[in-house]
């Protein structure tokens, strides 16, 4: 049972790598190096790698193996286009149908979130703040999809971004505020921003890394 877990944190690691920029498009991804850095060994780095291929992150090329597979510009935008609509979605029919409970659960997740330094606390916490904001629309399948959708966001470079944190913490305000009342065409109207954003913000991180700069 722990090997299919093991390569799953690894692809998880890789995609925050390929999407933050550390690991460009072209750029090869040798198993011994990954394994030693992520201290595992050789299966599940192996196994990770045809999840990525899987989805479109590596390629496997002739007498090269593994390499990161293209990423434009636009693609970064469709992906959190992406991921906004489905979570704007599921904040709207929050907000059609939260509680005074709900609502005191997730005040006091955020003012818990806004007070985190850590930026493995932020992380954390962001990550706790969605999946109750999910669950609240009682939308399983949808929830998954944006799950599945949100692999590919590199949260731990947005943890880490001062300019982000602050555009967080007014877009969670703004959203609390429209699930208090009961507004869901506010709250879809936040939620995809929140996402949207993100999508700008990356897009700006990877241009000054020049991944997309032609040799």
């Amino acid at each position: 049972m722990e090997r299919p877990q093991l390569a799953d944190e690894v692809a998880a690691a890789l995609r925050e790598r390929i999407m933050s920029g550390d690991l460009r498009p072209g750029d090869r991804v040798r198993l011994e190096e990954v394994a030693g850095q992520l201290g595992v060994s050789i299966t599940p780095v192996r196994e990770a790698l045809l999840t990525l291929r899987g989805e479109d992150m590596v390629e496997l090329q002739p007498r090269k193996g593994y390499v990161v597979a293209p990423l434009e510009r636009q693609d970064v935008f469709d992906l959190f286009q992406l991921q906004g609509d489905i979570a704007g979605e599921l904040a709207a029919r929050v907000a059609l149908r939260i509680t005074e409970t709900g609502l005191e659960q997730l005040t006091l997740a955020n003012r818990k979130l806004t007070r985190s330094r850590r930026t493995a606390d932020i992380e954390r916490l962001e990550y706790e703040f969605h999946r109750t904001v999910n669950r609240m629309a009682e939308a399983r399948k949808l929830s998954w999809f944006l799950h599945t959708a949100t692999r590919y966001t590199p949260a731990r470079f947005y943890a880490a971004d001062a300019g982000w944190r602050a555009g967080m913490r007014t877009d969670h305000d703004e959203l609390l505020a429209a699930f208090e009342s009961r507004d869901a065409d506010k709250a879809r109207t936040v939620m995809t921003r929140h996402f949207t954003d993100g999508a700008a913000r990356l897009v700006t991180h990877l241009e000054k890394r020049g991944v997309w700069e032609r040799a």
